[in-house]
């Protein structure tokens, strides 16, 4: 049953990748409003799943210091992978605008081991309980939305038609199968994956939460805008924590 549960939830995480289309079809103005509210909402729930499901699940078995080494592993794994991208996309600008084709391979490329973590991490909380599982596909779902529609821009951008990005898109999308069908064969061999895994997670969830999105936040200062990410954070959080006290208590 947890199978279903993770290839079902992986699929959906896929299929994320193909709302990438929609700013297209929305104005300009609709577009900006949208996507901070949903950074602020993708925030909250990454930081409530952080604090509220991978933490008190990971430092429940005991062993409290390994739980802060992996999740400082987490952590600085989502630092370097966002160094090394931003580090070939500035390459990439500075050898001119003709060779902007290449921002598609490199931004397909990075999205795919994003995507692979991803299904790692779905299929491993999966396996820890139910609600954890929720959880964390929730996040990563909140996530991928603004996520994608960057993604595909950068697609776009790149020389790349509507189709073509979309497609290419999804695909790179499906590298967290391959993930998914990793962790479940890591967590089948190795005995203390889950150990490892969980608060791993949770040093990823809390880069891109604390580290990415929310410096993004205060890009818009304005009161309506703050007022709109504190509610749209609080959302986020309540989301999650209501799958935390209401969900699937099974545990595996």
């Amino acid at each position: 049953m947890e199978v279903t549960y993770i290839l079902l939830s992986v699929l959906l995480v896929s299929l994320v990748s193909l709302i990438g289309i929609l700013p297209l079809a929305l104005k300009k103005k609709t577009n900006t409003h949208l996507l901070v509210a949903l950074l602020s909402l993708s925030a909250g729930s990454l930081l409530g799943t952080v604090f509220l499901i991978l933490l008190p699940e990971s430092v429940s078995h005991g062993y409290t210091l390994g739980v802060a080494i992996y999740l400082f592993c987490g952590f600085l794994f989502m630092f370097l992978l966002e160094k090394f991208v931003h580090h070939k996309h500035a390459h990439t600008k500075q050898t001119g605008h003709g060779h902007a084709y290449h921002l598609a391979p490199l931004n397909l490329i990075g999205d795919a081991i994003h995507n692979f973590a991803d299904g790692i991490v779905i299929a491993a909380s999966y396996l820890a309980s139910t609600s954890l599982g929720i959880a964390a596909t929730i996040a990563v779902i909140l996530h991928e939305i603004p996520q994608e529609i960057a993604d595909y821009g950068v697609l776009i951008y790149s020389g790349l038609s509507r189709g073509r990005a979309l497609m290419l898109n999804f695909l790179s999308a499906t590298s967290a199968f391959l993930g998914a069908i990793t962790g479940i064969l890591l967590a089948g061999q190795l005995s203390g994956f889950n150990a490892f895994i969980i608060p791993f997670a949770a040093g990823n969830f809390l880069y891109i939460g604390a580290s990415n999105l929310v410096p993004e936040l205060h890009r818009h200062c304005s009161l309506k805008h703050t007022l709109l990410h504190t509610t749209m954070i609080i959302l986020g959080i309540t989301i999650i924590a209501l799958v935390a006290v209401y969900g699937p208590a099974h545990t595996h």
